[in-house]
């Protein structure tokens, strides 16, 4: 009898891009893929936030640089990553939220949150998977989605409307993208404790509200993500594409 092997979840030799990487879920995601062996280049709009992170990641003996962007300039996205690429794996975490009632939304916060939620994630994610067609490179691609993006929520029209068409793009490329070796698939986190989020938990009603819908029990945190996001980078996933991953304590099971 020969025994199966567990494919390994170790990143050594990969390249990564983690684009919302100077905070919350994305720092963590930078993390984790430094941990696991990936050279990380971290990315945001934000310098100082960025080396600050690098300059910790170094010390703690991981390859790691950072490079400033925005993706909502789709022109400065595209030349950045053919520039700096192709990556192995890519992981957007660069999101918005503006929460007000869906009677309340404004046109300019309609067009900030879905500028960058939707037209921003969609083509970074396409530059990362230009780079790697052009190179003749397999790779995984991860959106930081939410669980909004299964249902519906307070304040949260425009939000959880950017998370379903994200859904939507993920699955769309997966198929187009499949026989090519490049794998997408997206992360849905339920409510997580960062400086976005902050100002829901400070809310009583809304922080009992969470609780309420979390099965588990807690509010999540950013570790949460983090096992989640090297899984999918990683061989260990690599017949899993097109689908999504639900960190969310049980929100969604009802």
């Amino acid at each position: 009898m020969t025994l199966p092997k567990t494919p390994s979840f170790r990143l050594d030799g990969k390249r990564a891009l983690v684009a919302g990487a100077s905070s919350g879920i994305g720092l963590a995601c930078a993390v984790a893929l430094a941990e696991a062996g990936a050279e990380v280049t971290v990315a945001a709009r934000r310098a100082e936030a960025l080396d600050d992170l690098v300059t910790q990641l170094q010390a703690a003996g991981h390859s790691a640089k950072s490079m400033v962007l925005d993706v909502t300039d789709v022109a400065g996205t595209q030349a950045a990553i053919a520039e700096n690429g192709p990556f192995d794996v890519l992981v957007n975490s660069a999101g918005l939220a503006r929460h007000t009632p869906a009677d309340d939304t404004t046109e300019e916060d309609f067009d900030a949150v879905t500028g960058l939620n939707i037209k921003g994630a969609y083509f970074l994610t396409q530059a990362v998977a230009k780079g790697l067609m052009e190179a003749g490179k397999p790779g995984s691609l991860i959106n930081i989605s939410s669980q909004m993006a299964k249902v519906g929520g307070l304040d949260r029209a425009v939000y959880s409307a950017t998370k379903h068409a994200v859904e939507g793009f993920t699955k769309s490329m997966a198929i187009e993208w499949g026989k090519r070796g490049i794998r997408i698939n997206t992360i849905c986190p339920t409510f997580i404790v960062t400086p976005l989020t902050q100002s829901t938990f400070d809310r009583p009603e809304r922080r009992a509200w969470i609780e309420d819908k979390i099965k588990l029990g807690r509010i999540g945190e950013v570790e949460d993500i983090m096992g989640g996001v090297v899984f999918l980078a990683s061989e260990a996933s690599s017949l899993i594409t097109g689908t999504a991953l639900m960190i969310d304590g049980g929100w969604t099971a009802e």
